[in-house]
């Protein structure tokens, strides 16, 4: 997916240029053409995101080893929370600010001037991208805290962006969301075939956007009770509700639209992760029937490495997992359940029981990876997983299975994993810092944009891994 413009955009320079003769055409590069459509356009930037969020490579995306699912085999540097040496915070930002959000909104300034879309297609097309750009200031602003949002963008007149609060980002982003998914016609055709998340399915973008709703809700729960209530109520009757309705993108076998999981675990015939004993430790003693679909056995036993030890004679990631056509889910019946079994206990009456929300997410999890039902409920039987028998108190509860069923998507888990504060997580031995909860600001910001860099940095409380953001106060 990452070369998947090259032939639309050939095909859109030959027609710009072949049936050009004067003079002024040789000052125009052919290219680098100044108008491309809107749906390479969105193609680019999904198959971006996707990557992005499903890869495991150390220089964008390390969320897998801070939250112990895995860790490193040679070279630790990741699971010690060393985020600058590979300028992490950098590619991580740069991506979702250039290879995402300004192609989606080069495809929103596009789309009305494509003549062939009818008027419902070019609403679609803009509700669809307010959905993903919003996706992305979402996890932007999880990520860091307080970033560009009003002038991100403005490249011709403003290229010192200055940095907007969190809380009201969030607030924007709430209100561009809603109104993205009152234009959305489900009726009316989109970006058809070229959208490689959910294949122009105008309802499946309307199921995406309340999920992303209902994630954001919770994300506020603590800090602006009556805001997560309203979301989460608006949000819960449209969200996805069994596993045929999880919302993905499907890989293919042939490079370079492969999961990138898989080019990080088999084409780079590297060995660089292992599963860590956390999280190994913590199946075998649960009895999780998820385990052989998550790892492989070393010498017939699941062993994990002692979390950033280095060393490799442990338990490597399942075929599934290293499968260059397994998908990147984005959000799963699982999911949604998980958060509604924690809506009950925050008292927002989304219907059921709490325990009754838990059963149905630890039972989607275990059936969305392999597992029969049968195995779901004698899983569930157990005191230690039994909702009414579980240790600690709600958090607890979800926490834990939350973060067992959020395997293989490492950035929703460390997302989580903030919010909830469970698992008990603690570094390895030689770890330069606790374990982050944020990502430092970009050292280009820091050189280039250094007033509001510094604005910013005050703002948040310290440009710190540990410094806690606006909405993870407990």
């Amino acid at each position: 997916m990452k070369k998947i413009l090259s032939f639309a955009i050939l095909l859109s320079v030959i027609s710009m240029v072949s049936c050009k003769k004067d003079l002024a055409s040789l000052n125009e590069d052919p290219k680098h053409p100044s108008s491309v459509p809107s749906a390479p356009l969105f193609t680019n930037a999904a198959a971006n995101l996707s990557d992005l969020m499903a890869s495991t490579n150390v220089n964008y995306n390390s969320f897998r080893l801070y939250v112990q699912y895995w860790t490193e085999t040679t070279y630790t540097d990741e699971a010690n929370y060393d985020i600058n040496s590979r300028s992490v915070p950098d590619r991580w930002f740069a991506t979702l600010y250039r290879d995402v959000i300004e192609d989606l909104t080069r495809a929103s300034s596009i789309a009305p001037t494509e003549t062939l879309l009818s008027e419902g297609e070019i609403k679609n097309r803009i509700a669809i991208n307010d959905i993903l750009i919003t996706y992305s200031f979402y996890t932007l602003m999880t990520t860091f805290g307080d970033i560009p949002y009003t002038d991100a963008l403005q490249v011709d007149s403003v290229l010192q962006p200055k940095y907007d609060g969190a809380a009201s980002i969030f607030d924007a982003l709430a209100t561009k969301l809603d109104n993205a998914l009152s234009n959305l016609d489900a009726s009316a055709g989109s970006y058809g075939t070229s959208d490689i998340i959910l294949n122009g399915d105008v309802s499946k973008w309307i199921t995406f956007g309340n999920c992303l709703k209902m994630r954001m809700g919770m994300l506020v729960a603590d800090v602006d009770a009556a805001k997560a209530s309203s979301m989460v109520l608006a949000a819960a009757p449209n969200v996805v509700s069994s596993n045929d309705g999880n919302l993905a993108i499907q890989y293919i076998s042939s490079p370079p639209n492969t999961n990138p999981v898989s080019e990080d675990l088999i084409q780079s015939q590297r060995h660089d992760f292992v599963a860590a004993a956390t999280i190994i430790d913590t199946m075998k003693t649960l009895n999780d029937p998820r385990l052989p679909f998550y790892f492989k056995p070393y010498n017939g036993e699941f062993t994990g490495q002692p979390y950033a030890t280095g060393g490799g004679a442990f338990s490597d990631p399942s075929d599934i997992v290293a499968s260059p056509t397994n998908p990147h889910v984005y959000f799963s019946y699982a999911d949604m359940e998980f958060l509604k079994a924690e809506a009950v206990e925050r008292g927002i009456a989304v219907g059921g029981t709490a325990a009754q929300h838990y059963n149905n997410g630890v039972t989607a999890s275990i059936e969305e990876w392999g597992g029969t039902s049968e195995q779901a409920a004698a899983y569930l039987a157990q005191p230690h997983v039994a909702y009414a028998t579980a240790a600690g108190d709600w958090k607890q509860k979800i926490g834990y299975q939350a973060w067992l069923a959020y395997y293989n998507r490492g950035y929703d888990a460390w997302t989580e994993w903030r919010r909830l504060d469970y698992p008990v997580l603690a570094p390895g031995p030689e770890a330069i810092t606790d374990i982050p909860v944020r990502y430092t600001y970009p050292v280009l910001e820091q050189n280039l944009n250094t007033k509001n860099y510094d604005a910013a940095s005050t703002a948040i409380g310290g440009d710190d891994v540990t410094t806690k953001l606006f909405w993870d106060k407990f």
